[in-house]
Formats: structure tokens, sequence, C-alpha cells
């Protein structure tokens, strides 16, 4: 059942699966349906008490809070802030560790999805207290802007697409999921299952809160993770990798066009001792067919 919790002056929607005498697991993505319910209910029946929740200003959580930072002027975080996001990656790590706080949990096993990656890494390295294990999937070491020489970009036919986009009409359900189709289809890999993305994006689609603030604005942060675009991510810890205490495992797909695999090798590379697993015709995604091995890995490094 989902519910509502006040972190840092920002009502998030968490919901819980599970006995919390079990191993907890935290999974951060951008909305809690980055996991679906029944890849929950799997771990949960494996003995994992499984934590999601709705990032600020997507699902069910509210829209943001005045920043928890001080910044000076002519930084990111004005463009961020004239964009309506008066937020920083650091508040969201910060946020993070508040869902643990409010649940009664000292630490838990990590795990991040994507732009959730980058807030499990913050976590692993500036409340290491905080982290049982860490698990990695589909991310990258760096925050958004040009990658690292050293490191793939995006592969260019996907900035290609992103940067023709058709307008697309927010209010209309019609006109977002085909939309979101498109996006996921670009982003998918070899195995890329049409159905399945459109059910899930119709799922994320249909539970947001728009009730209080515009349509386009929640979608767009539910769908695309729009906030991060313009959000604050400074300062850099790529080199700070090496010192990260947490057990490590590493997933990334084989076909990642968003982030390449190239930025999943790194990570498992420049952790010490972490675990690479690659997940064969697999893009930025995490489709039902991968869930086997997901599972079993995550329980295996959980243990």
């Amino acid at each position: 059942m989902e519910s509502f919790v006040k972190i840092n002056g920002v009502a998030l929607c968490v919901e819980t699966f599970g006995n919390p005498a079990d191993a907890p697991v935290l999974l951060i993505g951008n909305t809690m349906l980055t996991w679906p319910d029944e890849l929950c209910a799997r771990l949960a029946a494996l003995r994992r008490f499984i934590v999601r929740y709705d990032q600020r200003g997507t699902g069910r959580s509210a829209p943001a809070a005045p920043p928890l930072t001080t910044t000076p002027p002519n930084t990111p975080a004005d463009e961020a802030a004239a964009s309506g996001v008066d937020f920083t990656l650091r508040d969201l790590v910060a946020d993070a560790a508040g869902v643990l706080d409010a649940h009664g949990l000292e630490a838990a096993h990590v795990v991040g999805f994507g732009t959730g990656g980058w807030i499990a890494q913050l976590l692993a390295l500036d409340r290491p207290e905080h982290v049982a294990s860490l698990t990695l999937i589909a991310t990258r070491p760096t925050a958004p802007g040009p990658n690292d020489p050293d490191l793939p970009e995006h592969a260019p036919e996907v900035m290609a697409h992103f940067g023709g986009l058709a307008a697309v009409d927010w209010t209309d359900r019609a006109s977002v999921v085909e939309f979101m189709v498109g996006n996921a289809r670009r982003l998918g890999g070899a195995g890329f299952d049409e159905a399945e993305a459109r059910a899930g994006i119709e799922r994320i689609h249909d539970r947001a809160d728009v009730v209080s603030r515009d349509p386009g604005e929640a979608l767009r942060g539910d769908l695309l993770g729009t906030a991060f675009a313009v959000m604050d991510c400074g300062p850099r810890w790529r080199e700070r990798l090496g010192s990260v205490t947490a057990p490590t495992l590493v997933v990334h797909g084989e076909d990642d066009p968003f982030f390449p695999l190239g930025n999943g090798e790194a990570l498992a590379a420049e952790i010490p001792g972490a675990e690479l697993v690659v997940l064969p015709g697999t893009g930025s995604e995490m489709p039902r067919r991968t869930w086997d091995v997901l599972v079993s890995a995550l329980v295996r490094h959980t243990s």
C-alpha cells in the first residue's frame, strides 16, 4: 500500500512490499513504477523488504519545496530555478536517506536504475552508513552533459531522435503514450517488447497526480526525467568511486544506446571489487525477460 512521508519538506509517496523483518532493499528510479509491481513482489517473496518511492515532483510525490542548499548566483542552479526545478542532485540523495529514516532503517541494499544510479552512487559515497550493498543498473559515473572523453556518449541515433521530436499534446493520453512508446523503442535493445513497454507507460501516465499541477510538467517529469537536464548535479564524483566500500553489482544492457555499455564497464572497473552482469539484447530498460537473471543476481548480492 502506498503512503506519504514528509522528508526534507516534501511529501514523498512511498510503497513497501514484504516483511519489514527481512533484508531491506531500497529501489531508486524516477517514479516508483520504474520497478514493476510483479518484480517487487518476486523479490519480496524471496525474503526481501522492498521500499520504492516517487522522486519529488513525479508520480504522487509533491512538487519540490525550496532547495535545501544555498547556491551562489550565476551557477547551473540558476537555470534550474528558472525552469521551476529548485532542488539539486544532492537534495535527492538526502531524500533517499530520509526514506530509509522514515522506515526506521539504518541501512539498506540500495539499487539505482538510470538517473537513480547517480543518487545511489552518491548515497554510497556521502552516506556509506546507509548502504549495505550497492547495485547500479543502466547508469554511468558522470552527471548530465558531455561525457568524459574515455566514456561512450549517447548513441548518435538517440540524440538525433530526441533532437527531432514532434510536438506532443501533454493533455492527450493517446498522444503522450505514442510519443513515449517511440522513445522506449529507440532506447530499447534488440529484444524490445513494445506491448510490455506500452503497458508500463500507460500505467505511469494514468497514475500521475495531475490534480494540482500542470499535466505536461507532471508527465514530463514522470516519463522523461526532465528535471535532471537542468538540475545542479555538481560537484563531480567519478574520481571518488575508488572509495566506495559497499559491495557493488553493476548491471548493464549490452545494447544500451543511452548510456552505452562502456559506462557500466567503467563503473565496474573503478569501484573496488565490483561485479559486472551484462544483459544480452537489452537497452536502457528492465524488461520482464531479464527478471530471472536480475532477481537471481540481486538475491545473491543482497544475501
